[in-house]
C-alpha cells in the first residue's frame, strides 16, 4: 500500500508539472526553497554514494570465481571504466545502458525459470520440492531474539532491507521533463511500474523463498565471507546440482552490477549540475564540454567511486553493510520529500480552486494515503537503526551509517533556510501555472509524434539523434 500510494501522488505531480528532476524543483517551487536545496543535494549523494556500493557489490560477485583477483583493481577497472563512458557524448552512455540492460532481463527470466522448472522436479536429484521450504523452516526467520519477538525483528530486517531494494519512480519522475508528450508517455511508464513492482520485486523475493531455506547452512556460513556465492540462487543451483548455471548467473550479475554503477555516475553527475543550473550549487559546475558533459559535476561524482577502496582495510561484506545503510537512509528521505511536495500541492489546488479530477492523472485517497506514507517513511527512517538502541548493542560505525543522511538532511535544510531567509509557500501563492504554457504548446506541435511507451524510453535514454547532439541532460 505505501508503494501504491507513493506511486500515485508522484505520478499525479509529475504529470502535471513535467519539468526535469520534478521531485526537486518541485520542492523548491510549491514548498520552500531550502526544502528543494536539501532534496537536490540528499539525492545527489544518495546516488553519488550507490557508486561506491556496485563496485563493492562487483567484487564480492567475481569473487565467486577467485579470491586471488586483487580488490584494488577491480575498482580501479570499475573507476577508469565509468570515467570513460561518461566523458563520452550522451549518445554512447545511453547504447552502452541500452544493451547492458538486456543483460538484466535474460538473469530475471533464467531465475524466474530456474525456479518454476526445479521446484516441479526438473533438476539433476528430480526433486519435486515445491513450497517446501514455506512449510519447513517456514517463511519468518527469527532475528536477534527467539519467538514472536525474534519474527517480528526479522521482518523488519526485510522491511528495511526492502527500503534498500524497491526504487524505480523517482526516476521516471526525474526525466520527464525530457519525455516527448510527458503526458502521455510518462503517464504509460508509471502504469507499468505496477508490472514491475509486481513481477521483479515481488516476484523475485517469492522465488528466493522458493528455492532456498533461510536456515540453509551454505547461506549462514556464506552471509560474512564475501564471495559471491552468498547469492541464494547460486547455492540453490550447487544443492541441486546444477552445473554451469551459477557461472553464466554470476556473469550476467556482473553485467548487472557494472551496469548500475555507470548508470548512477551519469544520474549524479546530472543532478549535480542541476543544482547549479538552479542556483543551489556553485556558478562553476555548470560548465559543460563541446559534447555537452558537465565535466566539473563529473570530476567530482568520481571522487565518490573511491570509497570502494575501504574494502582493502575492512573487508567488501563489512563496506557493504556501511553503504546500504547510507543508501537506504537517503532513499527514504527521497521518498518523505516527495510526500510533503504532494502536501503542500493538494493544499495549494484546493486554495486556489484547482479541480484535480480534471488532470491527465489523478491519484485516489488523497491527502490520506499520503498521509500514512508520510508517517510511514518517518516511522521506518526514525527506527531503521533500533538495534543500535538494543542494550549493549551501541556500535559508533553502525549508528553513524544509518542516521548520516538524517542528520545530513536536516542540517542543508536549516544551512539554506537560515542562509537565504527563506519562507514556506503559502497555498493560495504557490505556482500552479509555472512551466505549463509552454510544454501546452510543445505538445500541442507534437500531437501525431505519439511513438509508444518503449521507443519513447529507448529515445529518453539516448539512442535517438537528438540526445547525439551533445547537450546536456540536467537533472
Amino acid at each position: 500500500m505505501r508503494d501504491s500510494s507513493r506511486q500515485q501522488f508522484m505520478a499525479e505531480m509529475a504529470i502535471y508539472m513535467p519539468v526535469n528532476a520534478s521531485f526537486i524543483r518541485h520542492a523548491s517551487v510549491w514548498v520552500d526553497d531550502a526544502w528543494g536545496f536539501m532534496a537536490g543535494w540528499n539525492f545527489f549523494l544518495y546516488e553519488a554514494i550507490l557508486i561506491p556500493f556496485e563496485i563493492s557489490a562487483l567484487n564480492l560477485v567475481i569473487r565467486f570465481w577467485s579470491d586471488s583477483v586483487p580488490v584494488g583493481a577491480i575498482c580501479a577497472a570499475c573507476i577508469v571504466t565509468y570515467g570513460i563512458i561518461n566523458l563520452a557524448a550522451v549518445r554512447w552512455y545511453g547504447e552502452a545502458e541500452f544493451w547492458l540492460s538486456w543483460g538484466k532481463i535474460l538473469l530475471m527470466g533464467i531465475v524466474f525459470s530456474f525456479t518454476f522448472i526445479t521446484m516441479v522436479g526438473g533438476n539433476p536429484k528430480h526433486d519435486a520440492y515445491g513450497f517446501r521450504y514455506w512449510n519447513n523452516p517456514g517463511p519468518f526467520a527469527e532475528y536477534l531474539s527467539g519467538g514472536a519477538m525474534g519474527r517480528w525483528k526479522g521482518f523488519l530486517s526485510a522491511l528495511w532491507a526492502a527500503s534498500f531494494a524497491i526504487v524505480g519512480p523517482e526516476y521516471m519522475a526525474m526525466v520527464a521533463g525530457e519525455a516527448k508528450l510527458p503526458r502521455i508517455t510518462v503517464k504509460r511508464a508509471f502504469k507499468a511500474v505496477y508490472i514491475r513492482f509486481g513481477v521483479f520485486f515481488i516476484g523475485g523475493a517469492l522465488c528466493v523463498g522458493i528455492v532456498l531455506p533461510y536456515n540453509d547452512q551454505t547461506l549462514i556460513a556464506n552471509q560474512g565471507s564475501g564471495t559471491g556465492a552468498a547469492s541464494p540462487y547460486v547455492i540453490a543451483m550447487q544443492n541441486l546440482g546444477v552445473n554451469g548455471l551459477p557461472h553464466l548467473v554470476n556473469a550476467l550479475l556482473v553485467t548487472s552490477i557494472y551496469s548500475a554503477g555507470d548508470a548512477y555516475v551519469y544520474c549524479a553527475s546530472r543532478t549535480l549540475h542541476g543544482l547549479a543550473s538552479d542556483g543551489h550549487a556553485p556558478a562553476f559546475l555548470k560548465k559543460c564540454t563541446k559534447k555537452g558533459v558537465p565535466i566539473y559535476c563529473l570530476m567530482i561524482t568520481m571522487l565518490f567511486p573511491f570509497l570502494s577502496l575501504l574494502q582493502l582495510s575492512n573487508g567488501a561484506y563489512v563496506v557493504l553493510s556501511w553503504l546500504v545503510n547510507i543508501v537506504t537512509a537517503g532513499g527514504i528521505i527521497d521518498y518523505i520529500i516527495i510526500c510533503v511536495n504532494y502536501i503542500f500541492f493538494w493544499r495549494a489546488c484546493k486554495a486556489q480552486g484547482v479541480n484535480r479530477r480534471e488532470f491527465s492523472y489523478y491519484a485516489y485517497f488523497q491527502p490520506w494515503s499520503t498521509v500514512f506514507a508520510l508517517c510511514f517513511e518517518i516511522c521506518v527512517v526514525v527506527c531503521y537503526g533500533y538495534v543500535n538502541f538494543m542494550p549493549g548493542s551501541f556500535d559508533i560505525s553502525s549508528f553513524f551509517t544509518h542516521y548520516a543522511m538524517v542528520f545530513a538532511a536536516i542540517i542543508l535544510f536549516f544551512f539554506w533556510k537560515i542562509y537565504k531567509r527563506t519562507k514556506f509557500v503559502k497555498p493560495h501563492e504557490a505556482d500552479l501555472v509555472w512551466d505549463r504554457p509552454a510544454i501546452e504548446r510543445y505538445e500541442l506541435t507534437t500531437l501525431d509524434q505519439d511513438t509508444g511507451f518503449w521507443r519513447e524510453l529507448i529515445e529518453i535514454i539516448g539512442l535517438k539523434k537528438k540526445m547525439s547532439e551533445g547537450e546536456a541532460v540536467s537533472f
